[in-house]
């Protein structure tokens, strides 16, 4: 996996699709997208403007959201796309050429892998997966069907930032010994949300897919499902891996720490977040 522009994806991807044709005005790159929350309206929204590409299917497993990206398409005068409810229905359409995955963290990895596996090449959100397991066997997957897979952690791609790191390269500031990676984001209280039926037009178990089952609530629905372990990680997963990959970079893309120490923990709020809302990280 690698870190492109999302422009240079889709040229890849069109050559990736066919290595003979030529990319008319019917013959755009038909581009799927699973996961019509915050970050897939986004994806939504950023395809709809790209001229060689046309939104061909949606997916989520919350019928309202399909309306609303239906509702999205329209307004950017886009034709209407196919919808889905479960992602291998849609892997399955051979209109689809790449994929987009905005999907809860959990999902990741084995939407990734579905998608190599159908032959799919693939656009994920940030964090890659959900451990590091996950992140080894897309790597795999994606080697083995000669898939481009490209994750995004949205830093790459900024003139600014591709500056700033050709300047540590050619020495700025001397020799690059030490990076740190700093966001204090204010966040509050999530509160606590009672067990109640699953909202009509809402597939429950396809949201919590690989996670164990549940109860629906609020509080573990929509967003704040990154405060719960069984779908997300926290926001060291979630604003983390932004300052992570940039450190990262700043010190030329090194390998695998040789150790690791992390502190921290959920303070102050009595609510049901499970995971840290502080914590520290270090990584030699």
């Amino acid at each position: 996996m690698t870190s492109l522009s999302r422009r240079s994806f889709f040229q890849g991807a069109a050559v990736a699709a066919s290595a003979t044709r030529v990319l008319g005005a019917n013959d755009r790159i038909g581009v799927g997208i699973v996961g019509l929350g915050g970050r897939g309206g986004s994806h939504l929204g950023s395809y709809s403007r790209i001229t060689d590409c046309q939104v061909t299917g949606l997916c989520d497993v919350n019928q309202a959201a399909r309306e609303r990206a239906q509702a999205r398409l329209a307004q950017a005068g886009g034709a209407k796309a196919k919808e889905y409810v479960d992602m291998r229905d849609m892997y399955a359409d051979k209109a689809i050429d790449v994929v987009s995955i905005a999907t809860p963290n959990h999902w990741h990895a084995l939407a990734t892998i579905w998608a190599c596996q159908a032959g799919k090449d693939v656009y994920v959100e940030k964090p890659a997966s959900y451990n590091v397991y996950e992140g080894w066997r897309m790597v795999e997957e994606a080697r083995k069907h000669n898939r481009m897979v490209q994750v995004g952690s949205q830093g790459r791609s900024a003139p600014h930032k591709i500056k700033a790191m050709q300047l540590l390269r050619e020495g700025i500031i001397g020799k690059v010994y030490m990076a740190k990676g700093l966001c204090f984001k204010r966040r509050r209280s999530i509160g606590k949300t009672p067990v109640e039926p699953v909202p009509p037009g809402l597939d429950w178990d396809k949201f919590l897919g690989p996670a164990p089952m549940r109860p629906y609530t609020q509080n573990r629905f929509r967003y704040n499902w990154h405060w719960f372990w069984d779908t997300g990680n926290g926001d060291i997963g979630n604003q983390g891996v932004h300052e992570m990959e940039i450190c990262r970079w700043g010190m030329g893309d090194v390998g695998f720490p040789k150790w690791t120490f992390s502190s921290g923990g959920k303070y102050i709020y009595d609510d049901d977040q499970e995971t840290p809302n502080t914590q520290l990280a270090t990584f030699d």
